[in-house]
């Protein structure tokens, strides 16, 4: 059996989905190869990738998809990209609707085990707060994300989430367009084309 495999059949959290607002199963959204050259580290997948079992089918992805300058068909090569999130699982919504975050003991359980089978991968890209604290231990999205050129030196760009809950902080942070996301999308042309 793959690591792939082991993940798919993952069923830790059954019962802690189970008692959500969404009372859903588990269905671990598993996007990776070793030959991958990419890795984008997410959150969790949303309710629109647990139906769809694809990863960032969704306007969060219609976003990051155009921050890195990818087209659909790039973005979802297995042989190149990996899509590997914090929680392979959607974990639902609280009574109120909000999203609960990524469980722990998914990337207690996976996570390193899935950065060791992707030895071919040259650029990260730390797609919003659980993965940057994961990675690199940091708290604090804004100035993480503010200092990306120092970790872009170690071939990783931190980010924010792309959901659109933070057009705000777009707008409130203009050099994330004009100086962060150019140089994103030249590391990414570059590992994908090569």
């Amino acid at each position: 059996m793959t690591l792939s495999d082991e993940i798919a059949g993952c069923r830790l959290c059954a019962a802690r989905f189970a008692a959500t607002a969404t009372a859903h199963a588990p269905r671990p959204v598993v996007w990776f190869r070793p030959s991958a050259r990419l890795l984008i580290a997410g959150q969790a997948p949303g309710a629109r990738v647990h139906a769809s079992g694809q990863p960032f089918t969704d306007p969060s992805g219609d976003r990051l998809r155009d921050w890195c300058g990818l087209s659909p068909e790039a973005f979802y090569d297995l042989e190149r990209v990996a899509i590997v999130p914090m929680a392979f699982c959607f974990p639902g919504y609280d009574a109120r609707g909000a999203d609960l975050p990524p469980p722990a003991i998914c990337a207690a359980t996976w996570r390193a085990r899935v950065i060791e089978a992707l030895p071919q991968v040259r650029l990260t890209l730390l797609v919003g707060g659980a993965a940057m604290r994961w990675h690199l231990g940091a708290r604090d999205v804004t100035g993480t994300v503010a200092d990306w050129r120092r970790y872009a030196a170690r071939g990783i760009f931190p980010l924010p989430h792309p959901s659109w809950r933070n057009t705000g902080w777009l707008k409130r942070n203009p050099w994330f367009a004009t100086e962060l996301l150019p140089a994103l999308q030249r590391a990414v042309a570059g590992v994908m084309e090569n």
